[in-house]
């Protein structure tokens, strides 16, 4: 009897129920594997010929493949009835930049005062050799600023100190950087490539502006499984000047994914406080619409616990895999970026 009681005080009324729970939500949160990287960043563009033009010519990416394709498929994986569309891959290095025309029905312009801490912003940073060089080549080909110059990064934001970037847009106002990273910063294959002579490398992340970094990691991290590489506070002149934001104070968290590839990089701004929600009505043939394609073993495992905004039509099973994938869902972020879940 003591042994008994000794046992039971142990283990209280109720304790296996609370350990057959615990365990099964263990397995469900494991269910979904993490996405095991970016296989694409995208943005919808106005007019596919002039843009494979701008991003094969004034940048050296290189086309992949040319799709044109409609029907429900792709009306309830984009979310807009009707739709008919062409999509472009183009890769640089090893990261692959996907362009979507709509041909029906075109969507609104990028509003002219956007600003880089409005949380509708979206960049991708391409890696440069030589900054002075690629500035000189971008401004040969008369591309639009963003920022005012290239900037390097001062020594008293110790986790940036001597990187160098420069912001600037493509014809639909999409913003674009190139960046460039000193010997003690970067991902070592950056400053392997950089040996070969080549100007413009790859793509090394997409930034993404968040309200708050706490809430977006439980998207992030907690659902898709990423992990946080490095974070930064960064201020001064020169990050103002590169945002073209005056004030500019930006708490800077940088995500990786289980394989290597591209990065996902969170700007909060912690001044000015200004930046302008995610417009509610945005749809997917718009042009400030991005979305940040990430590889999935199981796309529907990622959401049974958590409960998106859909853009999608939860998710869609295509027949014919001309887009490179069988089985997709598109999905907003807590702040209204437009994430894609892929299967092959």
């Amino acid at each position: 009897m003591k042994q008994q009681s000794i046992h039971q005080n142990a283990f209280p009324p109720g304790w296996f129920l609370i350990a057959t729970i615990a365990i099964i939500a263990l397995f469900a949160s494991a269910s979904g594997q993490p996405v095991s990287h970016v296989e694409s960043v995208g943005f919808t563009v106005s007019d596919m010929d002039r843009a494979i033009d701008f991003y094969t010519s004034v940048l050296p990416f290189e086309k992949q493949s040319d799709v044109e394709t409609w029907g429900s498929e792709i009306e309830h994986l984009s979310g807009v009835f009707g739709a008919r569309v062409r999509v472009v891959r183009l890769k640089l290095g090893d990261e692959t930049l996907e362009l979507t025309e709509y041909l029906t029905h075109q969507g609104r312009p990028i509003p002219v005062d956007s600003r880089s801490n409005d949380l509708w912003f979206q960049h991708i940073a391409i890696i440069v050799s030589d900054m002075d060089k690629a500035y000189a080549h971008l401004r040969l080909n008369k591309v639009r600023h963003a920022s005012t110059g290239p900037q390097t990064l001062p020594s008293y934001i110790t986790e940036a100190a001597g990187i160098k970037a420069f912001y600037f847009r493509d014809f639909d106002n999409h913003v674009l950087e190139v960046l460039s990273f000193p010997s003690d910063k970067g991902a070592p294959k950056w400053h392997d490539l950089a040996k070969s002579g080549k100007l413009f490398l790859g793509i090394d992340h997409t930034a993404i502006v968040v309200r708050d970094t706490d809430e977006s990691l439980k998207f992030y991290r907690d659902v898709l499984g990423l992990s946080v590489a490095g974070e930064s506070t960064n201020y001064g002149s020169e990050q103002e000047h590169l945002n073209n934001v005056f004030g500019a104070k930006l708490h800077i968290s940088g995500l990786r994914t289980k394989n290597a590839g591209v990065n996902v990089e969170f700007l909060e701004y912690l001044a000015p406080s200004n930046g302008r929600p995610f417009p509610v009505d945005t749809k997917s043939n718009d042009l400030w619409h991005w979305q940040t394609g990430f590889a999935a073993t199981n796309v529907d495992s990622f959401f049974k616990s958590y409960n998106p905004e859909y853009i999608s039509t939860a998710s869609v099973l295509f027949e014919r895999p001309l887009l490179g994938f069988s089985h997709a869902s598109l999905v907003r972020d807590p702040d209204g970026h437009a994430v894609r879940l892929v299967e092959k």
